[in-house]
């Protein structure tokens, strides 16, 4: 596994953030976390990140729990939240050098890995733009570039096509599940469109903190007797409806 989390949970006040949360990611595979907004899915990857420091429970990327040996845990990751993160007024080049030059990446090595990252994200001929002047989708495209700049065993997209017109909001979910084969890539993609999931491995459903579901899509729609998986995500994940 790249990624096992087990047994997360997280308060703030009297607001239980995180239930008792366990899932896992394997190498190359393309895992969507599916949630309506407040599930605790942004906070379960700002622990994974490093951010926040769950009350209890423990979370291992590769062989590096993240609460006992952060650094070495980090540097097997690659993220892009759901807030954008760019210097707009740095051009698409410098904003890549500049996160090479922060994880201590050489600059011969560094130029090679920001060329082969530009040319598959067809951002070859907007290097030396204001990242400013890019549309949302290529905007997106540039912090995807950025976390793949340290060759992380695990991503994690956190929300990364919120405002991103559907054409372009394809192609990076074409590109990143691209990588999980190419690469032996490990996604965690947070979503709360089930389109998004439709084409998972497989989907965990998280509501209210707890994981609710992890399994393959068809199971998750026959598992809620529905016909789509649109029905079976809003039965699963209704308050008012009892646990199946």
């Amino acid at each position: 596994m790249t990624l096992r989390v087990t047994s997360i949970c997280k308060s703030f006040g009297r607001r239980k953030a995180l239930d008792d949360v366990s899932l896992q990611v394997s190498a190359g595979e393309f895992v969507a976390l599916l949630g309506p907004n407040g599930a605790g899915k942004t906070t379960l990857f700002q622990i994974l990140s490093g951010l926040f420091i769950a009350d209890q429970g423990r979370a291992v990327i590769g062989d590096a729990d993240i609460g006992k040996t952060p650094i070495a845990a980090l540097a097997q990751l690659g993220i892009v939240f759901q807030q954008p993160a760019l210097d707009l007024d740095l051009s698409v080049h410098a904003n890549l050098q500049f996160q090479a030059d922060l994880h201590g990446i050489a600059r011969v090595d560094a130029r090679q890995r920001i060329a082969a990252c530009l040319s598959r994200f067809e951002l070859s001929e907007r290097a030396h733009e204001a990242a400013r002047v890019l549309s949302g989708g290529n905007r997106r495209k540039v912090e995807l570039a950025r976390a793949l700049l340290t060759r992380p065993r695990l991503l994690l997209m956190d929300e990364a096509t919120v405002g991103v017109d559907p054409a372009s909001r394809r192609q990076i979910i074409a590109d990143v599940k691209a990588l999980c084969k190419e690469q032996k890539l490990a996604v965690l993609w947070a979503t709360h469109l089930v389109d998004e999931a439709d084409g998972a491995d497989r989907i965990i459903v998280m509501a209210g903190g707890r994981v609710r579901f992890g399994g393959l899509p068809a199971q998750l729609i026959a598992s809620q007797q529905c016909a789509t998986l649109t029905d079976a995500f809003l039965r699963l994940t209704d308050p008012n409806q009892p646990e199946r």
